[in-house]
């Protein structure tokens, strides 16, 4: 869905707040304030492009950016380990927020009305602890962008780039963790929704643009605090863009994308309501292992929260263990964090951590790995 992350985080941005900030700054400043996603998702987007229907998506070109839309994403999660077994989730996010729904012509390099944001999170799950960072930066001056040449999308030193279409770099560093990951699709880019056009709600205009690569052979190292760790494992891309917010009674949502070991992928996001019920708009789909999918409505899958866990940082309750059925597919799921804490205490306070995953599917032993982002609470 992702912003969310939504998907979202997902994630979606009362962009002309950011951006009075921020053309009051220094690009590098942090918005001094924790605020919830779900502060800013009343913001006007009429004035911006919609998304109203499904479209052809040309490539490499959709994988850069699309800024006649409000907002947009390029997503990366994965669950690596070294050779011993050592467990480590990561996550690097890319948003651009548009501040005017036009760029206006200036001899300026600096001047621009599009701001990224970047967020880098590293788990360490042997020694519990979780790291995360935080960038912002107009794009102008090339400070922050995205290619629609070939796949690149930047925020300073830290990148997604891929020079053959195929296999994808990443590259983050903060004061003490980084990464340098290689990913490689396993499967070809899976279309969410209708074709890649999904639905968020019926109002004209909320929906996105969605597309991901759900499995991505995953090499390289990390490291943390000075100590370089050679990793493998699996990564999951999204890419979405739109100009859309919840609706009215939308209040944040639970996104899984989850990797099993049937070679299957299932994303799920559930929508929650103002009066704590979940919205019927919610949906997602499964990847199976031939490349054919099977699209999953609210009706479809039942989740179920096993457990909660307080966070010691915002006093926020966050969902810390689940039940998912989708009984058309015969499919059970236990989904587990691997360790709670994966709160990210930055702008737009959310819960994205790394997950285990037990269960069955037809009666038959199942597992895997994956990714859970919780917004919207407070």
């Amino acid at each position: 869905m992702s912003i969310q992350r939504l998907i979202w985080l997902v994630i979606i941005a009362g962009m002309l707040v950011l951006g009075g900030y921020l053309l009051q700054q220094p690009s590098s400043s942090k918005l001094e304030s924790k605020t919830t996603v779900k502060d800013f998702l009343s913001a006007d987007s009429e004035a911006f492009k919609q998304v109203l229907k499904p479209r052809v998506f040309i490539f490499p070109k959709d994988h850069g950016s699309h800024p006649a839309y409000r907002n947009e994403w390029w997503y990366f999660t994965g669950n690596i380990q070294t050779q011993t077994g050592r467990k480590f989730g990561y996550e690097l996010t890319f948003f651009r927020f548009a501040l005017t729904p036009e760029s206006q012509p200036t001899p300026s390099h600096w001047r621009n009305n599009q701001i990224y944001m970047a967020h880098f999170a590293l788990t360490d799950v042997d020694n519990k602890q979780f790291y995360t960072d935080e960038r912002f930066s107009r794009a102008g001056n090339d400070l922050a962008g995205a290619s629609t040449d070939k796949y690149h999308v930047w925020l300073y030193d830290w990148h997604a780039e891929s020079d053959n279409g195929l296999v994808l770099n990443l590259n983050a560093s903060s004061d003490d963790f980084a990464i340098s990951l290689l990913l490689t699709p396993e499967k070809a880019i899976a279309l969410q929704g209708v074709d890649g056009f999904s639905r968020k709600s019926p109002e004209p205009g909320n929906a996105s643009y969605y597309y991901s690569y759900t499995r991505m052979a995953t090499i390289g190292t990390i490291e943390i605090k000075q100590q370089t760790f050679s990793v493998t494992g699996l990564s999951w891309m999204d890419r979405e863009w739109s100009s859309s917010v919840l609706s009215k009674q939308q209040v944040g949502w639970d996104w899984f994308a989850l990797q099993l070991s049937d070679h299957s992928e299932l994303m799920f996001y559930q929508f929650r309501r103002k009066d704590g019920s979940v919205d019927n708009n919610s949906a997602g789909a499964i990847f199976h292992a031939d490349n054919s999918k099977t699209a999953l409505r609210f009706s479809d899958v039942d989740i179920k929260v096993l457990g909660h866990w307080q966070s010691p940082h915002s006093n926020i309750s966050y969902p810390s263990k689940w039940h998912l059925s989708i009984p058309s597919q015969g499919l059970e799921l236990v989904i587990s964090p691997l360790i709670n804490d994966q709160e990210l205490n930055v702008t737009y306070r959310y819960w994205e951590g790394a997950v285990s995953i037990e269960g069955k599917k037809h009666n038959q032993i199942i597992s895997g790995q994956g990714y859970v982002e919780l917004t919207g609470y407070q």
